[in-house]
Formats: C-alpha cells, sequence, structure tokens
C-alpha cells in the first residue's frame, strides 16, 4: 500500500466512524423531501391549507407541480445547496485536526505531508458526491410516488448532468476552504469563508459578473435555459479550475511549511 492510499484509508476510516458526514447525507436528503412537500402542496392547494400544511397568507415559488417544476428545483437545491454543505464538511475534516489538537502528530508523522492534504481532499470529494448521487435517486423517487405529471427522460437526463457538474463545481472548490482552515486552524475561519463567497456570489450575480466568480457557477449552471440571463461559459470553468488548483497548491504549501505548534 502506497503512503498516499494509507493516508486515504486513515481519513476514510475517521470519517466513517463519524457523525458528520451523515448529518450531511440527511441535509441533502432534506432537499428532494421538501421539493416533494411543495410538489404536493401545489397539486391540492386547498387541501393543504385544510390541514394546515399552508397559510392563508402562503405564497410559493413560481414552479409548477409536474416534473420539470420539480427536478429545477431538485437542480437548484442541490447545485447551490451543495455548495454550502460540502464546506461545511471540510471545515470540520480540515478544522477538527486543530480542534482536537491531533496535527501535532500528523506533522511528525513520516506519510508526506501533500498527501495528507490530497488524501482529505479525496475522501471529502467522495463523502460529497455520493451524498449528493443519494439526494438525487432519492428525489427521483420522491417524484414518483407523488406522482407528478410531464415526465421526460430526456429532461432528467440533462437534470441529472447539471447536478453532477454542480456538485464537481463545488467539490473541487473545496481545495480554498481547506486552506482557510489550515490558515485558521480550526472551524470557524472556513465557515466565515462559505458565508462570504456566497454572499459574494449573490451580490455579483445581480451585477452580472456571476460568471466570473467561482463560487457562483454552480448557480449558473443549474438555472433554466433563458437567453436573457447570464450562463456560464469555457471562461468561467477555466477560472474555477485555477481557483481549485491554486487553493490545492496554497494548502500543500501551506502544510509543508508547518511546524508542530498547532
Amino acid at each position: 500500500m502506497t503512503l498516499l492510499a494509507a493516508a486515504i484509508w486513515v481519513e476514510f476510516a475517521k470519517t466513517r466512524r463519524a457523525r458528520v458526514p451523515w448529518f450531511l447525507a440527511g441535509a441533502f436528503s432534506l432537499i428532494p423531501l421538501v421539493g416533494g412537500m411543495f410538489m404536493l402542496i401545489l397539486k391540492n392547494p386547498e387541501q393543504a391549507r385544510a390541514l394546515g400544511l399552508l397559510g392563508a397568507k402562503a405564497q410559493l415559488a413560481a414552479v409548477s407541480a409536474d416534473w420539470p417544476g420539480y427536478l429545477l428545483f431538485l437542480a437548484e437545491g442541490l447545485g447551490v445547496g451543495g455548495l454550502v454543505l460540502f464546506t461545511f464538511l471540510t471545515a470540520w475534516v480540515v478544522g477538527r485536526e486543530f480542534a482536537d489538537r491531533t496535527v501535532r502528530t500528523i506533522l511528525a508523522l513520516p506519510t508526506p505531508r501533500r498527501a495528507v492534504v490530497v488524501a482529505k481532499l479525496l475522501v471529502i470529494g467522495a463523502w460529497c458526491a455520493a451524498a449528493a448521487a443519494w439526494a438525487t435517486l432519492l428525489g427521483l423517487a420522491v417524484g414518483a410516488v407523488i406522482g407528478l405529471p410531464g415526465w421526460s427522460t430526456d429532461l432528467a437526463i440533462e437534470t441529472i448532468w447539471r447536478i453532477a457538474l454542480a456538485v464537481a463545481i463545488g467539490v473541487v472548490l473545496q481545495s480554498t476552504t481547506a486552506f482557510v482552515a489550515s490558515v485558521g486552524r480550526g472551524y470557524l475561519p472556513p465557515l466565515g469563508w462559505a458565508v462570504a463567497t456566497m454572499a459574494l456570489a449573490q451580490i455579483l450575480r445581480a451585477l452580472g459578473w456571476a460568471a466570473w466568480f467561482p463560487w457562483a457557477v454552480p448557480a449558473l449552471v443549474v438555472a433554466p435555459p433563458d437567453p436573457t440571463a447570464e450562463a456560464a461559459s469555457l471562461a468561467s470553468f477555466v477560472v474555477v479550475g485555477v481557483t481549485a488548483l491554486a487553493g490545492l497548491a496554497a494548502s500543500v504549501a501551506w502544510w509543508q511549511r508547518a511546524d508542530q505548534t498547532g
């Protein structure tokens, strides 16, 4: 077994025995379940009010109670919400080493420090991908159980592709979160980083510059086709790739130079 494979195995064992990754899967599960509830309410608004599920002055999003509307909700929820949830997982995987004061032991091991960083990011990516895949399958099952009209295999495949692309972007951007958690030596700095990037993404999207901001690209990827709206371009994916590589390089450089006083 190579040192990288050993590091991956250790990181996987630590996360598998912890609760945070399972909370991630649970949080992802809420997205299709909430979407299904909205679809039920939209299909039977009067019955929903009679059951107390919908207030007299409540207003739901302007989506239709069919597969196109539900798949749009699912894509936006998983694509945008996933980016936030991924950050929480990364903050825990990296930040816990400082909170639990295990970073000294890690730095003293003969395992190359770059292997530790890569192993953490690969395990984070695997958990994120698994949670997103589970939520997508759950979403399709919920829609089928509800009996939504307007099913389209082509639309479903396109939606799954958009979700996968948005999730992949969210995963690779975790290299920057890992760097912030490393420099900040804990949980709080990366959580603040998540809030700041998402807020800035909303601002830049309103200004029409979202395609050039990596953390806004997932929202553009899962957005419904609209020739009048801003869309992700090849340059957007180049910016995402450059940012992810920069985050990885910065994280590796920090761990390579870190002393044992963490």
